[in-house]
């Protein structure tokens, strides 16, 4: 009994001052749960259906759709049981497993984008070998290979944090567990922790942010060198979808960033909707970008719209 009643529990929060009104909040984040599901869902299945789409540039494709699903999937539990329920209460061991997870899929996603830039600049740089190069089996080395990491940076990040001591009851920023948000309401010697999860930070998207700006001015540099302006195009026109998916992508995550560091005595409000933004947008919108602006995508789409309509 003395157990647990000292075990921590950590009390979520959604949007404070506003819980007069959860259920109406909870109808568009509910729609964009679901928007983001069936968007992604529907991708894996072009692509696992339509053999024309079985190519690097769609493999590493349905790889993001499976971070974002598994992103999505993570954080919904406790989005729902704030703004459904009210209910904010989330134990320690299971705001360890969601904070886990939530981070090992944004690390992934990273990671699959920076592939995906990667895939570009082979398919710009060196088109006849682009078969050659990118074979299934580099394919699927890369992506067990950026799993993996995610998967072996995080882990210890969960270890140091049940090492710390809390408060009986702890109260969180957000509706769903985040490590430096963790870290913010521990009672004992934090360094440990805090330093390693800035050197995870650093070694993953900070190290994928860096490459991906390398890998576009390799392709720009290679496609200044085409003879005409129509080769240019149709060059840089295959990356306009990839470009989408990671501004949409890092551009919450830096805003989420300044706000912590340089807007601290900015309204709560503003530092629950930049995080709600950054893990509920990407997920969203990508699948939505990748099939309005890439052709072979779109066209499948329809075509199977058509076919289940007539």
């Amino acid at each position: 009994n003395e157990s647990v009643l000292t075990s921590p529990v950590f009390l979520l929060t959604g949007l404070p001052g506003l819980e007069h009104v959860y259920m109406w909040i909870s109808i568009p984040i509910c729609s964009m749960y679901l928007t983001a599901f069936v968007g992604n869902c529907t991708i894996l299945f072009i692509i696992r259906t339509e053999q024309t789409l079985h190519e690097p540039m769609y493999y590493f494709l349905s790889m993001l759709a499976l971070s974002d699903l598994g992103l999505s999937s993570t954080t919904l539990p406790s989005m729902v049981s704030v703004f459904w329920f009210n209910y904010r209460a989330i134990h320690f061991d299971a705001c360890l497993v969601q904070m886990y997870f939530i981070h090992t899929f944004s690390i992934i996603e990273s990671a699959v984008l920076l592939a995906m830039a990667f895939d570009r600049f082979v398919a710009i740089r060196e088109p006849l070998r682009y078969a050659s190069i990118l074979t299934n089996s580099v394919v699927a080395k890369i992506g067990m290979g950026l799993t993996i990491r995610a998967v072996l940076l995080v882990l210890p990040a969960s270890f140091l944090l049940k090492r710390l001591q809390y408060h009986t009851v702890n109260v969180l920023s957000y509706s769903f567990c985040l490590h430096q948000d963790i870290i913010r309401v521990a009672q004992s010697d934090r360094r440990v922790s805090s330093v390693y999860g800035l050197l995870v930070v650093l070694s993953s998207m900070a190290l994928d942010s860096l490459l991906l700006v390398l890998s576009y001015v390799m392709i720009l540099k290679t496609v200044l060198r085409f003879a005409t302006k129509e080769q240019r195009s149709k060059a840089l026109n295959t990356c306009i979808s990839h470009i989408c998916a990671v501004l949409i992508f890092y551009i919450p995550m830096i805003g989420l960033s300044m706000i912590h560091r340089f807007a601290k005595n900015a309204s709560p409000t503003v530092h629950i909707l930049m995080a709600n933004i950054y893990l509920l947008v990407p997920p969203l919108m990508n699948p939505i970008v990748y099939s309005v602006k890439t052709k072979q995508i779109r066209t499948r789409i329809i075509k199977k719209l058509r076919k289940k309509l007539g």
